[in-house]
């Protein structure tokens, strides 16, 4: 059994992470300030002995009783919706968040795992997106302060590798869709769930010809999980590679739902990216992972889990 600390443990793709490490026997240390996060998608783990929740912010500093095996830095607003509200609290917990986490991993002799983002890439000019390409990222945008957070959090994620020695792992996240997701969050697959159940058109930003790839929760936990054990020092993606244009996805969740689809098409915004696709050999050949889960199935579970739950249809 490893005892586990993940901050932003009460976020989407956290609590997934702490289910999937207590249903396997590990100790979780769960750690969530709320501001992004919500109590509800860790209540099932109440009461479970080897979970543990703290209402921390992890930009001060974090103190943990007795032995910790890995550090899973989560935290952190990312959605569009939720960074341009909280800008500055974005830009923090990458960079004091980042260091607090670093600096417990470091004093427990802890290996240490860095949730980064594809947004990295900003919007890029290499299509699809390897680890070797460096970005195309405008520091000052309405986006910069989830983009270049994330960015200083690799580049202080590999700064503690080199100079402490710090066995670090960094993952590079793309689109991620399931259950649990914020019906208000802003980010597509919600937004297009939300209005497809509530018969509205879905709202496609541009022409609708921009893409992005889809990957299920649960694979990507698997991946995180793979990479958190793994001897991969550089930065891996994690992401499905079927790549699809915005359109061409809100027919496949229509079709899921089984409505007939409906376009209404609005300006796209600043800085938004007209691409994202992983390349993803490395994580395939190295971690032998690629997802498994394919979109259609995905969103058969993920509208059925919106259609159940009524508490997660109200606003947030």
């Amino acid at each position: 059994m490893a005892t586990y600390v993940i901050t932003g443990g009460a976020g989407f793709i956290g609590s997934h992470l702490c289910d999937y490490l207590v249903s396997r026997g590990h100790r979780v240390i769960c750690m969530d300030n709320l501001i992004t996060g919500r109590t509800r998608n860790i209540e099932r783990l109440a009461g479970n002995d080897l979970f543990l929740f703290i209402k921390q912010d992890v930009t001060n500093y974090i103190f943990v009783e007795g032995p910790v095996d890995f550090v899973l830095h989560l935290a952190s607003p990312a959605s569009p919706v939720d960074y341009l509200k909280y800008p500055i609290q974005t830009l923090k917990v990458g960079a004091l968040g980042t260091h607090k986490a670093l600096g417990l991993a470091k004093a427990k002799n802890a290996r240490f795992f860095l949730a980064s983002t594809s947004e990295v890439y900003g919007d890029p000019l290499e299509h699809p997106q390897r680890e070797t390409y460096w970005g195309n990222v405008n520091p000052i945008g309405p986006r910069g302060v989830y983009d270049e957070a994330k960015r200083f959090a690799e580049a202080m994620t590999v700064a503690y590798h080199r100079y402490h020695g710090l066995e670090t792992r960094i993952a590079r996240i793309f689109n991620t869709y399931g259950p649990r997701m914020r019906m208000n969050d802003g980010r597509v697959v919600p937004t297009f769930v939300r209005q497809v159940l509530s018969g509205e058109p879905l709202s496609v930003f541009g022409d609708g010809t921009h893409t992005r790839s889809f990957c299920y929760v649960d694979d990507l936990v698997r991946g995180i999980d793979l990479l958190s054990r793994s001897d991969l020092t550089e930065p891996v993606n994690l992401g499905n590679p079927e790549e699809r244009t915005i359109e061409g996805f809100g027919r496949a969740v229509s079709a899921v739902a089984g409505v007939e689809p409906d376009f209404q098409f609005k300006p796209l915004p600043v800085d938004d990216p007209k691409v994202r696709q992983p390349d993803i050999s490395r994580a395939r050949d190295l971690l032998g992972w690629e997802p498994e889960v394919s979109l259609e199935e995905g969103l058969r579970r993920t509208i059925s889990w919106f259609r159940e739950d009524d508490r997660f249809r109200m606003p947030d």
